[in-house]
């Protein structure tokens, strides 16, 4: 049992950049603190002493502003990156060494019986803010951007960002665990939608100077015909609008 811990708290010193030692991490972050509560509430609930683990698990929101159900299923190494505002509903499954920020919501769509909320497979890391709602999987090492609103699957190793949620990178997670969820700068969906435009119109330039210069090998007076081939913007100026807009 004590290796366990001690491999608990050296999982989020792992993801925590802030983290110093191991009686720090115990005695000072609150998403540890709720996760001890939530597996006292969740051995509770599972020998049907529900109305107690009820009251363990509003006791430990009210001391760490952090709410799970004791019905929920958590796998090992679960960590709650500063916590508050955290809600994670009755039904909700999340795999081992997953990764939840502050104002993460596992939430469901419907009042009917039954699975609700969502699972998470291992090695999910959501941002600050995410919305993760229904019955939808979150396949393993998916990451979830900031203030994102996911309401369908999300396939391994995909990246998500956006109201509602669009997948921006199918590409498997590599080994590194990037502790804030995203490597590098978040994808900017209509950014890259501007570049891929204003690539196609170059690829199109291209095309007609090379037709036009054929057509002037086989009809030498086609070279009189003008062509206005000056483009409607720059790169540089549709970059200063996509940052205007």
């Amino acid at each position: 049992m004590a290796n366990t811990w001690r491999s608990y708290l050296d999982s989020i010193a792992a993801r925590d950049p802030a983290a110093r030692n191991r009686l720090e991490i115990l005695l000072t972050y609150p998403g540890v603190h709720a996760v001890l509560a939530y597996r006292l509430a969740h051995w509770c609930w599972q020998h049907h002493f529900r109305l107690l683990a009820r009251l363990l698990s509003s006791i430990a929101r009210w001391a760490t502003g952090i709410e799970i159900h004791p019905g929920a299923s958590i796998g090992k190494n679960f960590f709650i990156d500063h916590g508050m505002g955290v809600v994670i509903g009755e039904t909700a499954e999340i795999g081992h060494d997953c990764t939840l920020y502050h104002g993460v919501t596992l939430g469901g769509t419907s009042w009917k019986p039954g699975k609700r909320h969502p699972t998470l497979e291992d090695n999910v890391i959501v941002g600050a803010g995410a919305k993760v709602l229904g019955p939808i999987r979150v396949g393993a090492g998916a990451r979830i951007g900031s203030n994102a609103v996911v309401v369908k699957d999300v396939p391994a190793g995909a990246t998500v960002v956006g109201i509602p949620g669009r997948v921006v990178n199918k590409g498997a997670q590599g080994g590194h665990f990037d502790a804030y969820g995203l490597t590098g700068q978040m994808p900017d969906p209509v950014a890259r939608a501007m570049e891929c435009m204003l690539e196609h119109m170059q690829h199109q330039d291209q095309e007609l100077a090379q037709l036009r210069e054929q057509l002037v090998r086989i009809l030498p007076s086609a070279q009189e015909i003008k062509i206005d081939d000056t483009p409607a913007c720059s790169p540089d100026e549709a970059g200063t609008t996509a940052d205007n807009s």
